[in-house]
């Protein structure tokens, strides 16, 4: 199974498209195949660490100190 990883704030330029072990689903659970995404501008935010002056720290606490989780 493809999927793309972002295991850095930055630009673009840091997501990388993987191969991955597809997950099995446990008791339960539901296993849902996507064709397509989007990204909306809270994804681009994340990814980026674009966060208003003084939301860095906390962004960073609450969402990966190196790199979004």
């Amino acid at each position: 199974m493809q999927a793309v990883i972002c295991d850095q704030y930055g630009p673009p330029d840091g997501l990388q498209l993987s191969e991955i072990a597809k997950p099995s689903p446990k008791q339960g659970d539901v296993l849902i195949k996507v064709h397509a995404t989007t990204v909306s501008s809270g994804d681009w935010r994340v990814s980026s660490l674009n966060v208003p002056h003084g939301f860095k720290l906390l962004t960073r606490l609450a969402l990966g100190w190196h790199g979004p989780r």
